[in-house]
């Protein structure tokens, strides 16, 4: 069994001023994809320039749909009763499938503004996302979020607030997978020329089975529960849709042309 560590939430705290690890971790995630994006941006025939206002309208687009995702999904009835929590995004509370409606919203517009191929757009920024993902996960393991269940794995580490018990790190799970594994993928597939969707694909399809995976060892939503069987969760119910979209995507992309190296 291992100790959870110790760390305090508030990284940086000048007076009344608090930086929280959970906000850095958003902008680390906006600062790799920036980089990596700025090394790619000719291959879509995009400016430098272009990859930083593709980041702002995609940093509306996960703000926004996240945070108005969770709402709905997770927490409609706190929302009703405090209608200035949806403000307090620091406070964590964010839901990944809300964000991705963002995000895919703020692409259609750019691309329509470009006059690019949608989906020569999101296979662009696929293999941009996961190290925002992977570092995500970790801002909820320092906020103490998303616990998993008791486990006697000699990794499991009680969970604060949750009695002595070992639980699994689920959310490290969730680094790991939707961060490291997904972005190594990504990057590697996108490395040579392919058909345009299949990128876009695979990331649904990818993240859509490694967050319904790991939901067998997080514990639900407290206010929600199980949904169906003992271990039906909210966040499975709302990944089966990317996984079916993912498979179709890659095998419609089979019948499409080649984009370039993107």
């Amino acid at each position: 069994m291992l100790n959870y560590p110790d760390i305090d939430p508030v990284a940086i705290s000048l007076g009344p001023f608090q930086v929280h690890w959970y906000g850095l971790m958003y902008v680390i995630g906006f600062v790799a994809a920036w980089f990596l994006g700025r090394r790619r941006a000719a291959r879509i025939g995009l400016t430098r320039d272009d990859v930083g206002d593709l980041l702002f309208y995609a940093a509306i687009g996960v703000v926004v749909g996240g945070r108005l995702g969770y709402a709905l999904f997770y927490g409609l009835s706190q929302w009703l009763a405090d209608p200035l929590w949806i403000l307090r995004v620091w406070d964590g509370g964010m839901s990944f499938h809300g964000g991705l409606i963002g995000v895919l919203l703020a692409a259609l517009w750019f691309a329509r503004k470009k006059r690019l191929a949608l989906f020569t757009l999101t296979d662009f920024v696929a293999p941009l996302v996961p190290i925002g993902l992977g570092a995500g996960r970790i801002g909820n393991f320092i906020n103490h979020e998303l616990p998993g269940r008791v486990t006697g794995l000699p990794w499991g580490m009680p969970f604060p607030g949750m009695g002595p018990e070992p639980r699994h790190p689920s959310s490290l799970y969730e680094a790991l997978l939707e961060g490291a594994v997904l972005f190594v993928v990504l990057w590697w597939v996108s490395a040579t020329p392919r058909r345009r969707g299949l990128l876009s694909g695979l990331f649904l399809a990818l993240y859509g089975a490694f967050r319904f995976l790991v939901e067998f060892v997080r514990l639900p939503d407290a206010h929600i529960g199980y949904l169906a069987f003992g271990w039906v969760t909210m966040g499975m119910l709302l990944t089966l849709p990317m996984i079916a979209v993912g498979l179709a995507l890659i095998a419609w992309s089979r019948r499409q042309p080649v984009d370039a190296e993107v």
